[in-house]
């Protein structure tokens, strides 16, 4: 083992739990000798890695490496991440991926990743849907209190299908279910004959969101199928909530996320 890998093993003995370690964390965690332990978190210690917790025999993460997580969590862009998992997502499962945002009371398409399927569903990056109708749209709209929905929707709006909300109280209701579950599903609104399955999550020191959508032909996907997405969606989201510490993050629903396959 070179010391650079052994170094990574003692960063991954960190957690939200395990603040600091000892050499005799080490042996037990890693399986490593007492005297190799011992040298590793010295060498850390003098290469400015970690730093010893006042006059004890206890290591914790440097300083260094705290600034090297904020310019981490900065070089990359909210969008850039969230079109990373679409991408990985869509390359899985073989339908198209978007990354969308809102804009008042419509979304609009800034990222794609084209299915390759015979059957497969296109929309145009930059052009305008409404939120209310589409399930990158409700899965955002999900992140605001019913008050705010209501100011938007003050007006009223004509639902572009009969699947659609016909009106503000079915609209809330159905944020209410995608606030339950974790994210928001649309069939025959926006596009005929397309399903589409979204989630949602923002970077509070940005104040950007985005929706994270994979959208498929309704006729070609199984429930197996459905279930994966879902997850897979749910589970990348959670990631990137991790990194930004989105407090308005929607986990999936336990039940949602036990179920899939």
């Amino acid at each position: 083992m070179s010391i650079l890998s052994a170094a990574v093993d003692v960063l991954r003995c960190f957690s939200s739990t395990r603040h600091d370690v000892t050499v005799t964390d080490l042996v037990s965690l890693l399986g490593m000798p007492k005297s190799n332990a011992s040298r590793l978190l010295r060498a850390m210690r003098d290469e400015g890695l970690l730093e010893t917790v006042g006059d004890s025999k206890r290591y914790r993460p440097s300083l260094l490496l705290s600034q090297v997580g904020h310019i981490y969590r900065f070089a990359a862009s909210l969008i850039d991440r969230a079109d990373a998992v679409v991408g990985r997502i869509s390359d899985e499962v073989g339908h198209t991926g978007y990354i969308s945002v809102r804009r008042g009371t419509d979304i609009v398409g800034v990222t794609a990743h084209p299915g390759r399927h015979a059957l497969r569903v296109v929309t145009s990056i930059g052009d305008r849907i409404a939120a209310f109708a589409s399930s990158t749209g409700r899965a955002l709209l999900a992140r605001l209190p019913d008050d705010e929905v209501r100011r938007l929707y003050a007006g009223g709006f004509v639902p572009p299908s009969d699947t659609a909300p016909q009106d503000l109280d079915e609209l809330l209701a159905r944020l209410a279910i995608n606030r339950r579950e974790g994210y928001a599903e649309s069939h025959d609104e926006a596009v005929r004959g397309v399903r589409a399955i979204s989630v949602s999550v923002g970077d509070p020191t940005t104040g950007d969101e985005v929706a994270l959508c994979i959208s498929f032909p309704a006729a070609i996907v199984t429930p197996e199928e459905r279930l994966a997405i879902i997850r897979s969606l749910g589970e990348g989201a959670a990631e990137i909530a991790a990194l930004t510490r989105d407090p308005f993050f929607i986990p999936l629903h336990p039940s949602i996320a036990e179920t899939a396959p």
